[in-house]
């Protein structure tokens, strides 16, 4: 079974933490990482080279990789920051990383041009994630070539931004009725009939991050229960 094979209808945790956070520390991830798969995840999305190496070292799942800054530019709604150029696309195909996950939006890159990120992934052999923020960068990234399509970055972009707290389902629909390619659903998933609605739209699989790995994230929508 190939590795997209592998991913249908199933979840996956993002296992991150920033370097100021607590559970950066390389052994905290790694208990994270051990205790979601213990969970039942079948894949795993992590970001930088040091973790996607003991994801791949440890379990046997499928790994997106990724890269995030160490902390994030008081304009990172503007901005590219999620494996912006092929220094961190090499990086992370070095380290094992099975997918390549980099941002598809439209915002200006800061060196290579989204077709040839992913054509410097397409050499190595490694399929490609577009973390998309709108229907029409779903729609571009798919004619470019990526393999996967995931609205990771709806809501996360200048011309995304919104109160909206649920997950963005209307560009998962879309996107499932026009593409021919697998559509991950990623961001704001709390409740686990979210992941069944989800799926019941034609999701290819469901990422979750907050909601499993950010304590601080967890705490605080119970002490801010209004």
């Amino acid at each position: 079974m190939n590795i997209i094979e592998c991913l249908k209808n199933q979840v996956i945790i993002s296992v991150q933490a920033m370097p100021d956070e607590p559970l950066y520390e390389e052994e905290c991830l790694i208990a994270m990482m051990k205790s979601v798969i213990n969970g039942g995840a079948k894949a795993l999305r992590v970001a930088g080279a040091r973790d996607v190496q003991n994801a791949k070292k440890l379990f046997n799942v499928p790994v997106i990789g990724l890269t995030k800054p160490g902390k994030l530019p008081d304009n990172w709604l503007d901005v590219v920051y999620i494996t912006p150029t092929m220094k961190e696309v090499t990086q992370l195909i070095d380290a094992g990383a099975d997918i390549i996950a980099t941002d598809a939006t439209k915002r200006k890159r800061p060196k290579e041009s989204l077709k040839e990120i992913l054509e410097g992934i397409k050499k190595r052999n490694k399929l490609a994630m577009a973390d998309i923020s709108t229907f029409e960068e779903g729609i571009n990234a798919k004619n470019l070539g990526f393999d996967i399509i995931s609205t990771t970055l709806s809501g996360y972009t200048g011309y995304t931004k919104s109160d909206l707290k649920t997950p963005d389902y209307a560009l998962l629909e879309k996107l499932v009725k026009e593409l021919d390619c697998p559509v991950i659903l990623e961001g704001r998933i709390w409740e686990p009939h979210e992941v069944d609605k989800a799926f019941s739209l034609g999701a290819h699989a469901v990422v979750i991050g907050s909601a499993v790995t950010r304590p601080q994230l967890i705490t605080k929508r119970f002490i801010e229960r209004n």
